[in-house]
């Protein structure tokens, strides 16, 4: 009789820590996903280190994510469109790995950077000098990679810096967008119209992001299509500067749920 109570106390724990683990699953697939961030291309917005929970709620589901055999609305069904100056994570529709980048031209829009600043519907988008960013050129996060740097070369250990302003998109979303070099690649560009159902998306740190302004056949990301949006990330939970999220001596307290502008 004790034996038959200890096999069923065993069955009990085990199918309790499947309904969790269903559970837990479940609640990442519908509602967030988990994201560290490991690249420069949205800093000073989001850094290195960064750990995230992307809101998949906050434009519904896709014909892309979504978990079911039959999506409603034709694959879609949107808590709430998405808004120009969202920061926002969706997968790349070629190589199918997940970017973050904010949302910078909606559907019918025209798109232009000239001479390092943008332009949107044929209006200069608005920067004001803001300073510099600065950080120590070292390698960073578990890639490793060191920072570009406008005041480079800059050996191991020197401060690294990026001229840095506040632009205002026409909403009235103000963001901090950084430069490291000068009319770079990217600082002069076609001139872009988004396609209905499609989005324009460029990172903050904006010589040091592959985005809406390459196309994918280049390896960027082109005009992304509307259903490959994942979520909206709306604020860091955990900020880690070193290889390893349990470096607890390379933590960034100051930014632990930092709210994402």
């Amino acid at each position: 009789m004790a034996k038959a109570k200890k096999d069923g106390g065993i069955v009990e724990t085990i199918k309790t820590v499947v309904y969790a683990l269903l559970i837990a699953g479940v609640f990442r697939t519908l509602f967030f996903q988990p994201f560290w961030i490991p690249s420069e291309s949205m800093k000073d917005t989001l850094l290195i280190g960064d750990f995230l929970f992307v809101n998949k709620m906050a434009y519904g589901y896709s014909q892309y994510s979504c978990p079911f055999s039959a999506c409603p609305i034709e694959g879609r069904l949107f808590a709430s469109e998405p808004e120009r100056g969202d920061v926002v994570v969706f997968r790349h529709p070629v190589n199918g790995s997940d970017f973050i980048k904010r949302l910078i031209g909606l559907p019918g829009d025209t798109v232009q950077v000239k001479n390092g600043v943008l332009w949107i519907n044929g209006a200069e988008v608005p920067q004001e000098p803001a300073g510099v960013f600065s950080e120590v050129f070292e390698p960073q996060g578990p890639m490793r990679n060191t920072p570009g740097c406008e005041n480079g070369p800059v050996g191991l250990g020197g401060i690294c810096t990026k001229t840095r302003t506040i632009e205002t998109l026409p909403n009235g979303v103000k963001h901090s967008v950084l430069n490291i070099v000068p009319n770079g690649y990217g600082d002069n560009t076609d001139l872009f119209t988004v396609p209905p159902g499609h989005y324009f998306f460029m990172g903050d740190n904006r010589d040091n992001s592959t985005d809406s302004r390459y196309a994918q056949a280049a390896g960027g990301v082109g005009m992304l299509p509307a259903e490959y949006l994942i979520g909206r990330a709306d604020r860091v939970i955990f900020s880690s500067a070193g290889r390893s999220m349990l470096f607890f001596w390379t933590w960034r307290s100051d930014r632990f749920f930092k709210a994402i502008e």
